[in-house]
């Protein structure tokens, strides 16, 4: 390693240990004590300040018909207890069973070989030994082959499986009527963490009569499930490891 290379590496392992210390820091203030719960409604802070842009049909026209109760473009006639405004709450069932396997082979291979020869070229071809230092053979001027072969095989076999129930609440009602939804979850067992977020686009016409929707009936849907505490942290590379993971090219 010439001297330039090892400046730059140690600036970029500088560079990641002042990255990792100030989580290390916290880490090591927290040492004994067990995770903290973010505040109720810290994770809906972001998610209503982040608005949502689709695609939204032309604004309809309001009209009523005489003696009728009945509005045109409405939705419902009696109003319900589901969720329909913002700061609602409704529950989302999320169940995912997902799995895939994938097996794939392929091999190709290939065998070329070319020969050019000047045995007669108006007597002329006798005069190559002048031109060429070394002894030529005008029948063998040009000998070249080739070959090479390829194979490769890959297979996937991923399996998954959630079953979790989360309240959401209306954080935006579209002009299509549409409601935008988020919530976040977290539980703490012992030293440990667990979240769960789900946020998406629902129809209320999806919302079933208990005010519950699954959450294959979300759109644009963004679940996470995860953790954090200590065996999280168990579980995680050291960061001393993931940076010589990103720096060493080979």
């Amino acid at each position: 390693m010439t001297p330039r290379s090892l400046v730059k590496f140690s600036a970029f392992a500088l560079l990641g240990a002042l990255l990792a210390g100030c989580s290390a820091v916290d880490r090591i203030e927290n040492i004994g004590q067990a995770p903290a719960l973010a505040p109720v409604g810290a994770g809906l802070t972001a998610e209503v300040n982040q608005r949502v842009g689709m695609p939204m049909p032309q604004p309809e026209k309001i009209t009523y018909q005489p003696n009728s109760l009945w509005r045109s473009g409405s939705r419902a006639f009696f109003r319900d207890q589901r969720a329909s405004r913002v700061g609602d709450i409704l529950t989302v069932k999320i169940d995912i069973a997902d799995s895939a396997k994938v097996d794939n082979t392929s091999k190709r291979s290939r065998d070329n070989s070319e020969d050019a020869n000047l045995s007669n070229f108006m007597g002329l071809e006798s005069n190559l030994k002048h031109v060429l230092p070394d002894a030529v053979d005008p029948t063998k001027l040009v000998g070249a082959g080739s070959k090479s072969s390829s194979a490769g095989s890959g297979s996937v076999n991923r399996k998954e499986s959630i079953a979790l129930t989360i309240a959401a609440v209306v954080t935006q009602t579209l002009p299509n009527g549409n409601l935008v939804i988020a919530g976040r979850q977290e539980v703490r067992v012992n030293n440990e963490v667990r979240e769960l977020t789900v946020q998406g686009v629902v129809r209320p016409e999806d919302i079933s009569n208990t005010n519950t929707i699954e959450h294959t009936q979300i759109a644009e849907a963004r679940i996470s499930y995860g953790g954090r505490g200590q065996i999280t942290d168990v579980q995680q590379p050291r960061y001393g490891q993931q940076l010589y993971d990103i720096l060493m090219p080979f």
